[in-house]
């Protein structure tokens, strides 16, 4: 862990010397833990074998044996601790790919794993830094906080979670040297890949062999901290307090003094939260009154030293922040739990001559839980149409067929119906074009003009190659019956002192159109346009 520089990801060495950082902040909290309201979770989250943490923990401090006793930037030993991580993960099936970028003339790298699943809109991250010192094999700091979120997304696999949002975990590169991974991976993302990631928590340091419980403060109106994040964080922070007050362990606030990954991810607007266990800050007799320890001692005594190895841990600690995690996870991102099923309409479309019937069939599959009932309708039925199911109820994963009649005095059209299913838990539509060959609707009309189109592209002006005057202003009213199986399109058309204008249009895809438009006095005309298709037409229309 160190704390967030000012200067921003390059891609070549830099001369200055990087300082390393202060006391851990702590927050003016008191000692009682505070009382959160309950937040609810869809689905328990899963116990975090401490065991297989540690085996994580144990093969980061192996790499640091096998390549100079270290994992830090640039390094072999980190080459190789991205290498385990991926593997692990692709086995488990993540989709994972790995950012490179350049820092003192060596290669870094930031690996990333999606779940497949979830709103691609809504994201959900969880990260923590890969990388150590160059003086250590890096186990609590931050191997500990690396290897917790491993375990919680392989835990995620095994169970097959599906939650609603997206889960994306991360493991930064080049933080001791500055939060110089996350920073390139959010300067990297445009405005609206940043906007997709609803929250981000991170985990650095969680297993300090003296260890205070922190978590990171993302509302000032407790009166704890400075440094509040960005809409959403005290969310984040409230379901973390949630999970050890369930355990009833206490805990304390901290601000979010940009020390590690949280930093690029709160600049640019991202909710954020996290715990960490402390570093070189001395533990106060409060802190140890309340979480045990060793007063007057540092959280990591080992802090950026080579004693930092697997000795270096306390495996409540661990173990708890391990299981924090978790609870967040399968909190935050939440889980769909309901049975759903899908309907579709098979054929997707059809015809339908005035005092006849068509018929299609609409299937339901289930895809996901149990089967359950589910009741079809339908919507959006043209004037003179009735729909019935047989039957009318099914079983999802059953079939049923779709009848449309249409009545004699049906008008000709053409319309999208839509097929609705619904469950007990869940709905689902599918949407069925229905073509209706009927009669006229142009009947009533105090002017009737008649023509014949010869085909694609052919147009008449009406009334009868001319035009006509109205001298008050209101509705115009028209209506074109064209042959079925064609598509005339109807426009009306007004003098504007230089030309004629289309003021308003009826463009379906079928052969009947209408129009209804209030305009001023004027000259006005009809254009009746073949689109596709010749025949005789019907023009009926009323003027002002």
């Amino acid at each position: 862990m160190l704390r967030r520089l000012t200067a921003p990801v390059v891609t070549l060495a830099l001369a200055a010397t990087l300082p390393i950082s202060g006391l851990v902040t702590t927050g003016s909290a008191s000692a009682a833990p505070r009382q959160a309201p309950t937040t609810a979770t869809t689905a328990a989250a899963p116990d975090i074998s401490l065991d297989k943490v540690k085996e994580h923990l144990s093969a980061f401090q192996d790499i640091a044996d096998q390549h100079g006793g270290n994992r830090a930037h640039g390094t072999p030993g980190y080459q190789a601790s991205v290498d385990y991580v991926q593997a692990e993960l692709d086995a488990a099936g993540f989709e994972t790919r790995v950012q490179s970028f350049t820092y003192y003339g060596k290669t870094g790298y930031n690996l990333i794993a999606d779940w497949p699943g979830g709103d691609p809109d809504d994201v959900l991250m969880v990260g923590g830094h890969l990388d150590g010192v160059s003086s250590g094999a890096g186990i609590n700091d931050n191997g500990s906080g690396s290897a917790a979120i491993l375990e919680v997304a392989l835990e995620v696999a095994r169970n097959d979670y599906q939650p609603d949002k997206h889960l994306r975990f991360a493991w930064w590169g080049a933080e001791e040297l500055g939060l110089i991974g996350s920073s390139h991976y959010v300067d990297s993302l445009s405005a609206a890949d940043q906007a997709r990631i609803s929250g981000y928590y991170n985990f650095d340091m969680v297993g300090s062999p003296n260890p205070g419980y922190f978590i990171y403060d993302g509302d000032d109106s407790d009166g704890v901290g400075a440094g509040p994040g960005p809409d959403g964080s005290a969310y984040l922070e409230t379901v973390l307090e949630d999970y050890f007050t369930s355990i009833d362990w206490p805990t304390r606030g901290t601000d979010f003094s940009g020390r590690s990954d949280y930093g690029p991810f709160i600049e640019v607007g991202i909710a954020a939260g996290g715990t960490f266990t402390g570093a070189e800050g001395r533990k106060t007799q409060a802190e140890a009154q309340l979480w045990g320890g060793t007063a007057g001692r540092a959280y990591d005594p080992c802090y950026h030293s080579s004693c930092d190895g697997l000795a270096n841990l306390d495996d409540g600690a661990l173990n708890r922040n391990a299981d924090a995690i978790a609870y967040a996870v399968w909190t935050v991102a939440g889980e769909q739990t309901a049975d759903d099923f899908s309907v579709s309409v098979s054929p997707t479309s059809g015809t339908v001559d005035a005092g006849a019937s068509a018929t299609a069939t609409v299937a339901t599959q289930t895809t996901r839980g149990t089967a359950q009932q589910v009741q079809l309708a339908a919507s959006g039925l043209p004037e003179g149409v009735t729909a019935t199911f047989s039957p009318a109820t099914v079983t999802s994963g059953e079939s049923a067929t779709l009848t449309l009649t249409a009545a004699e005095s049906a008008p000709s059209g053409t319309h999208p119906v839509t097929v609705t299913g619904t469950g007990t838990q869940t709905s689902d539509t599918a949407t069925y074009t229905l073509t209706v060959n009927g009669t006229s609707s142009c009947g009533g009309h105090d002017n009737t003009r008649t023509g014949t189109l010869s085909g694609r592209g052919d147009a008449d002006y009406q009334p009868d190659g001319s035009y006509f005057h109205t001298p008050t202003s209101g509705t115009h009213r028209a209506c074109l019956d064209g042959p079925d199986g064609v598509d005339f399109d109807l426009y009306l058309q007004k003098w504007n002192g230089f030309g004629w204008s289309n003021v308003d249009s009826g463009t379906s895809s079928g052969p009947d159109e209408s129009i209804s438009y209030s305009g001023t006095s004027g000259y006005y005309r009809y254009r009746v346009y073949a689109y596709s298709g010749s025949g005789s037409y019907t023009l009926g229309y009323d003027t002002p």
